[in-house]
């Protein structure tokens, strides 16, 4: 005689159906970005477009591969010094330029139309109004421009020197310049870049008013 069959206790198993969510493959994590690799990664870039350079142009001339090259500019790994080396020998910089810090730079200096400040600088001649400009030291250089204006009184001097270097652009009139031995007639749109440290200075106004630009370049200690 048969056994009989007895039915199970336990409900019939079902087929477990996921969510879509789980079963949708995910892309794949991206690495973390270290804010100083990506600080550097970024200025190479820049560099590198400053210079013209393509990104396999560099790469080449700096001896690595195109595929680094990319990932170190957009901040995903980390850059040996050697490999640095080559980036910057590749740009033709030193390798200190790629840990100048670009993001956090205060160095900017917006001056509205007519709202420099009227300054009376030491040895200033009679006549000789100057209004600056701007205001920046970078490392040891300081920078001052200058707009200079000339009263109906102001006579010629041409015994302007001091150190560092001395840019003008003509904005107004036109002069007969003094540099040392040599003179020069300049007028509206002209310009000189010179030492300071020999005499110089305006000589003979041809035509009034005078106006130009100076820019003052000096090293501090």
């Amino acid at each position: 005689m048969g056994r009989k069959q007895v039915a199970s206790p336990f409900p019939t198993a079902r087929a477990l159906k996921l969510p879509a969510s789980l079963l949708t493959p995910r892309p794949p994590a991206q690495p973390a970005r270290s804010r100083p690799v990506s600080r550097i990664g970024a200025q190479i870039r820049a560099l590198r477009i400053a210079s013209g350079a393509s990104g396999g142009a560099l790469a080449q001339s700096s001896g690595i591969s195109r595929s680094l090259l990319s990932r170190i500019e957009r901040g995903l790994v980390s850059p040996s010094v050697e490999t640095l080396d080559r980036i910057a020998n590749g740009l033709d910089v030193s390798m200190s330029r790629f840990f100048s810090d670009q993001f956090d730079r205060t160095d900017f200096c917006l001056v509205p139309a007519g709202k420099g400040i009227r300054v009376d600088r030491v040895g200033a001649v009679t006549g000789y109004d100057y209004e600056l400009l701007g205001h920046l030291l970078s490392g040891n250089l300081l920078v001052e421009p200058y707009l200079v204006r000339l009263a109906e009184e102001a006579e010629p001097y041409t015994s302007f020197q001091h150190p560092g270097l001395k840019f003008l652009h003509m904005v107004s009139g036109r002069v007969t310049y003094r540099y040392g031995t040599k003179v020069a007639e300049i007028g509206p749109g002209d310009s000189l870049l010179f030492e300071a440290s020999a005499l110089h200075g305006i000589d003979a106004v041809s035509e009034a008013p005078v106006s130009y630009l100076c820019v003052v370049f000096t090293l501090r200690d």
